[in-house]
């Protein structure tokens, strides 16, 4: 899974993602994209669930570029924990995602085949994606 190897701070605070992103709305590699139709959170088990949908479904023959990488830390408490007593461990790593922001670029397959794999990582992320060309 993707996780930083070090970090400045070890415990991040929740804030916010709001606003579109500019610098990552166009595709830079592929000839196809994801891109988010809406801001949030992705875990990095979800973008390694994403990965692995999209390689399986090429079957080797294409190229992936991941646009995203998760750098921030979420803790949480053991369930049935007083409140109080400190902030929890960290326990996963998030990306925050932006509106318009590409997630993840494709190329060397038809067109065909990278619609049908964006639709199976549709399913996967938890925020609403678009399936997008190169213009």
């Amino acid at each position: 899974m993707l996780q930083p190897k070090r970090t400045k701070f070890r415990k991040f605070q929740k804030g916010r993602v709001n606003g579109i992103l500019g610098n990552t709305t166009r595709l830079e590699f592929g000839e196809y994209g994801l891109k988010t139709l809406e801001s949030g959170r992705i875990p990095a088990k979800t973008i390694e669930a994403v990965r692995r949908i999209l390689t399986r479904k090429f079957k080797r023959l294409g190229q992936i570029w991941i646009r995203i990488f998760p750098d921030i830390s979420v803790s949480s408490k053991p369930a049935e924990v007083r409140m109080g007593k400190g902030k929890g461990a960290p326990s996963f790593w998030v990306c925050r995602v932006k509106k318009g922001q590409i997630l993840f670029e494709m190329d060397g397959i038809s067109s065909q085949l990278a619609k049908q794999a964006s639709l199976l990582a549709y399913y996967k992320l938890p925020l609403k994606t678009k399936f997008i060309t190169r213009d």
